[in-house]
C-alpha cells in the first residue's frame, strides 16, 4: 500500500495553514480596524474563494500561475514551472483555505473591546506592539479555531489542486484525490481506506478543539471567581 497520498496531504496542509496563519491574520487585524471606502468590496475579495465552486478557483489559479500568467512567467525567469508540481497544491490550499482564517480571525479581533486598545495607544504602545501584546493574546481563541479550520480546509481540498497540480503519485497526490481516482478505477477498499483516515484525522482535530476551548472557558471561569 502507498501511503504517499496521506504524507503528501500532510505536508500540504501544514505548509498551507502555516501561510493563511501569517497572512490571515495580519489581513484580519487591518480588516477589523479599518473602516474606510471600499471595506464590504476588499472583504468580499478575501471572502470569495469561500464560496466560489474549486473548480472555478482552479481555473483562476491556471490563468495565474500557468506559463503565461503573471506568477507564472517569473517563476519560469528561474526556469521553475508551478503547474503540476507539489507547489501547486499548497498554492491551491492556501486559496481556498484563506477564508477560513480570514473570516474566523477578523471576527475575534472585532470582539476584543476597542477601549483597551485606545488605552494601549493613550500609553504610548506601538502599533506593532499592540497587535502582538494584547490583540493576538485576546484574539487567541479565535486564532485557533481558525488554524483548525484551515488545516481542515487545506486537508480536504480537491478541485482546484486537480486542476493545477494534477494526479502524480508520489507528487501532487493528495487523499481526495486519490479517493476520486480509486473509485473512478472501481476500488473502493482502497478508496474507502483514505475516506476513513481523512475522518480519522478530522474528528481528532475536533476533538482536540473543543477539548481546548472547555479548558480556556474553565480557565476563564475560574479566574472571574
Amino acid at each position: 500500500m502507498d501511503f504517499s497520498p496521506l504524507w503528501i496531504s500532510l505536508k500540504t496542509a501544514f505548509l498551507a495553514t502555516i501561510i493563511t496563519s501569517i497572512i490571515g491574520i495580519f489581513i484580519s487585524y487591518k480588516m477589523a480596524n479599518y473602516k474606510g471606502r471600499g471595506r464590504g468590496f476588499i472583504d468580499g475579495i478575501f471572502t470569495l474563494p469561500l464560496i466560489l465552486p474549486p473548480t472555478v478557483i482552479g481555473f483562476f489559479l491556471l490563468l495565474i500561475c500557468g506559463k503565461n500568467g503573471f506568477v507564472g512567467k517569473i517563476f519560469m525567469s528561474f526556469n521553475k514551472n508551478i503547474i503540476f508540481s507539489w507547489s501547486a497544491t499548497v498554492i491551491a490550499a492556501t486559496v481556498v483555505a484563506f477564508p477560513m482564517m480570514y473570516r474566523t480571525c477578523r471576527s475575534a479581533f472585532e470582539q476584543i473591546d476597542k477601549n483597551m486598545i485606545s488605552a494601549a495607544r493613550t500609553l504610548g504602545l506601538s502599533e506593532t506592539k499592540i497587535f502582538f501584546k494584547i490583540a493576538i493574546p485576546l484574539a487567541w481563541p479565535g486564532i485557533i479555531g481558525g488554524l483548525v479550520l484551515s488545516f481542515a480546509r487545506a486537508l480536504g481540498e480537491f478541485g482546484a489542486t486537480l486542476m493545477i497540480a494534477g494526479n502524480i503519485p508520489g507528487r501532487t497526490q493528495t487523499m481526495p484525490v486519490a479517493i476520486f481516482f480509486a473509485v473512478e478505477s472501481g476500488d473502493m477498499n482502497k478508496a474507502m481506506l483514505w475516506v476513513l483516515i481523512i475522518v480519522a484525522i478530522s474528528f481528532i482535530m475536533i476533538f482536540l478543539l473543543n477539548y481546548w476551548c472547555d479548558t480556556q472557558q474553565k480557565l476563564i471561569g475560574n479566574r472571574g471567581r
